[in-house]
């Protein structure tokens, strides 16, 4: 998919791209392996709130490891912001993921010996920011966030919504392109649940931040801008449920399927070549 500046008529660049990925388990003893994706391709735009959804065992998981650039493809590639991660060495490839990609998980994944400030600073910390600058941004996230007042405690401390949106500011707060939430609901009741999707929502609509939410849940799912499904380590459909952000995109909105497409660099710097 492709999306258009109205202003410029410049073809802006998908955020991410998925390229006929498949990805092959080896087996130990040599045997057939096992296949958990077979051939997937799609893309996301800047500012898209986009639902994957898929019953377990379905090849969700693996998409997202991916994705995340915690595993690579068999076959195929992912590009984030047109760069291919699999050609990084292990190194680069974790300040790559840590400059580009923010991780919410449905279990928090906060270390209950660091406070809450701490746990949010920690990717800044990997990062080899100065304490002073760090603070600079942890301050007014917290705030945003209604975290401020429990800086100071420990995860053990506090409620599961305090904890998921800690784990927010933590994927927040290096300001990454695209923000990746495994359940984000899925260890909390329904209020709280609640509270974190309409944080979300806020994120995308007001702040244009592209989310990628992995789900089985079909309402939650149906809160985004574009659901693709995944069966059997294929993409079963995709379906648009906000038309009116795809108006100026290759989506057909009316079969609601992509258009096949070469991804090309913005006319402006076409012109400029």
């Amino acid at each position: 998919m492709r999306q258009i500046n109205v202003f410029t008529e410049e073809i802006i660049m998908s955020v991410l791209e998925a390229n006929h990925v498949k990805k092959v388990y080896k087996t130990r003893l040599g045997g057939e392996g096992v296949t958990a994706l077979k051939d997937v391709h799609f893309s996301v735009e800047p500012g898209e709130f986009v639902a994957i959804m898929g019953e377990s065992g379905s090849g969700k998981t693996t998409l997202l490891n991916i994705l995340a650039s915690l595993d690579t493809p068999t076959a195929g590639k992912v590009l984030i912001n047109g760069k291919d991660y699999s050609a990084l060495k292990d190194g680069e490839r974790a300040i790559f993921r840590r400059n580009n990609l923010g991780f919410i998980f449905q279990d928090f994944n906060l270390l209950d010996n660091f406070t809450i400030e701490d746990n949010i600073k920690l990717p800044l910390v990997l990062a080899g920011e100065d304490y002073e600058t760090m603070d600079e941004k942890v301050l007014p996230l917290a705030k945003e966030l209604g975290i401020e007042s429990l800086l100071k405690k420990y995860p053990y401390e506090v409620s599961g919504g305090q904890k998921q949106r800690t784990a927010v500011a933590r994927a927040l707060i290096t300001n990454p392109h695209i923000l990746l939430a495994d359940e984000p609901t899925g260890a909390l009741d329904s209020k709280t649940g609640r509270l974190v999707m309409d944080l979300f929502h806020k994120l995308n609509e007001q702040e244009g931040k592209t989310i990628i939410l992995i789900t089985h849940s079909n309402e939650l799912a149906r809160e985004t801008d574009r659901i693709i499904s995944i069966r059997d380590g294929n993409i079963e459909s995709e379906e648009i449920l906000k038309p009116e952000k795809y108006k100026d995109t290759d989506i057909d909105i009316n079969n609601k399927e992509e258009k096949p497409k070469k991804i090309r660099k913005s006319r402006k710097k076409n012109k400029e070549e």
